[in-house]
């Protein structure tokens, strides 16, 4: 156990996830020495097909698009160099509301115990230290986030295991930033309304519910290139219409909340790994 290295394991939906959330902690953490593990849940079958393409309109073939979708996730661990990719393989279920919701086989639609069954098979092998997952509404609603909290917040439950564990989020003082930069590069943007729909939690914490806050900006060039590989959902990705620069300008520092902890250490905190080493 003592040659165990330590270890970061993260638990994302679909292809693209891992670089728009921890792509940063991924690269910085892989070239401090440490392990990383990246789950990824869906296949992505809900993507653009080529040319844009939208699922349920004509030409649109999900098992094509999750196909190149696995490629494109593969080429993002190589820039992130990952050490390890793990793919569940469950069907994408779309945005919430969509038809493939429902479908035979989405991610949505699978027990919570059988999906934490298969991650706690692979707690269990990697031993994390870290484990970074969604928070319970899976950051702004998205079902297979959601389900990925579920699944691994259960796995964790099932092994009886106690790593240091993340949810990602973002600090409300990035919002209105975030809407600005993202309006300058011509991204579709609205402001979250607070007399909107009540029955939906507003995105990201307050700045000091926020307990970790780590320094990606080194990496933020790794991060724009992992994004860029998942070419296929390139119109969706809108971070990419900022160019490198301004990317790690606005993306250079990933925030987390801490949910569990055996190690005492302090917060706020600027390392995922502070207690461990």
């Amino acid at each position: 156990m003592n040659d165990r290295p330590l270890t970061l394991m993260a638990v994302h939906a679909h292809p693209d996830d891992e670089a728009t959330g921890t792509g940063g902690v991924l690269a910085r953490y892989a070239e401090e020495g440490i392990r990383t593990v990246l789950v990824t849940c869906t296949d992505g079958g809900c993507g653009d097909g080529p040319g844009g393409v939208k699922p349920g309109e004509p030409g649109h073939d999900p098992e094509a698009v999750a196909a190149m979708r696995r490629q494109e996730l593969k080429a993002s661990c190589e820039v992130l160099k990952v050490s390890h990719l793990e793919m569940l393989g469950y069907a994408d279920s779309g945005m919430m509301g969509w038809p493939a919701n429902d479908a035979p086989g989405a991610f949505w639609q699978t027990p919570v115990e059988e999906g934490a069954a298969r991650l706690a098979e692979l707690l269990r092998y990697y031993q994390p230290d870290v484990v970074v997952t969604y928070d319970e509404n899976g950051f702004y609603g998205h079902p297979d986030h959601i389900q990925a909290n579920r699944i691994t917040m259960a796995a964790l439950e099932m092994t009886g295991m106690a790593p240091k564990v993340y949810w990602t989020t973002a600090p409300r003082s990035m919002m209105q930033r975030f809407g600005e930069v993202l309006r300058e590069s011509g991204a579709d943007w609205e402001e979250p309304d607070p007399a909107g729909d009540a029955t939906m939690p507003e995105i990201g914490l307050p700045d000091e519910e926020i307990t970790t806050w780590v320094d990606t900006t080194d990496f933020g060039g790794q991060k724009f290139d992992a994004l860029a590989a998942h070419a296929s959902q390139g119109e969706n990705i809108f971070f990419l219409r900022m160019g490198k620069e301004r990317f790690t300008e606005l993306m250079g520092v990933e925030t987390f909340v801490r949910v569990q902890d055996t190690t005492g250490a302090a917060v706020p905190e600027n390392d995922l790994f502070a207690g461990l080493r």
